[in-house]
């Protein structure tokens, strides 16, 4: 089998759209609200995220032959420890700023539904390679819904992106306000239960019976 075969584009490439971690499965909504306010730290989460997950798995699926059972999910949080420690020493070093705006959300992506699922469903009973795939295409999932929130909100909220004004003053002399809601965690809901129901309505599959 070639390094992606049509199984291995499928691991990776689902995830984007038809089996996406937050719009169909409905995992890490919790830090899609929260890290969501401004498009940059968005990118950096779902980065991050992606980093952890894509080299979680490969290390776990390794493993898997030697886990006890018994101690298996204790083995998983070390080795989610371990990386999430990595990456938030990264950001410390090379993007301080950012890393402030996340707050203790870099931390807590150990306890991200989606990292510790793949883990479960998929690393423990496929091959290394597989297991990087699947991180990967969970991980940019994640990303995109971040990314997507991410510019909504700045755009209606402060009128920027990335910190770069792209609504013009011309807007503001004319009367224009920036939406003080759209920054609020709650519109961050609406806006990813609105990107739900867009997906399903395109995805007929998706709907239940």
């Amino acid at each position: 089998m070639g390094l992606l075969s049509k199984k291995n584009k499928e691991v990776l490439v689902g995830p984007l759209s038809m089996n996406n971690p937050v719009l169909v499965q409905m995992l890490g909504i919790c830090s899609s609200l929260a890290v969501t306010s401004k498009l940059e730290p968005a990118i950096v989460m779902g980065i991050s995220v992606t980093v952890v997950v894509a080299f979680a798995n490969v290390i776990i699926s390794l493993l898997r032959n030697t886990i006890p059972n018994r101690i298996r999910i204790i083995v998983q949080l070390v080795v989610c420890a371990a990386l999430v420690t990595i990456v938030s020493e990264v950001l410390k070093a090379y993007a301080y700023d950012v890393n402030k705006q996340l707050s203790v959300y870099v931390g807590l992506i150990i306890t991200n539904c989606i990292l510790m699922g793949r883990l479960e469903a998929f690393a423990l009973g496929n091959g290394p390679w597989e297991s990087f795939l699947d991180g990967v295409g969970n991980g940019l999932g994640y990303a995109i819904i971040l990314i997507i929130v991410g510019f909504v909100r700045e755009l209606f909220g402060s009128g920027t992106l990335l910190g770069f004004q792209v609504i013009p003053d011309a807007f503001y002399e004319m009367g224009y306000v920036n939406n003080g809601l759209v920054i609020l965690p709650p519109m961050a809901l609406i806006i990813i239960a609105l990107i739900v129901w867009y997906h399903r309505s395109r995805n007929k599959e998706l709907q239940e019976n």
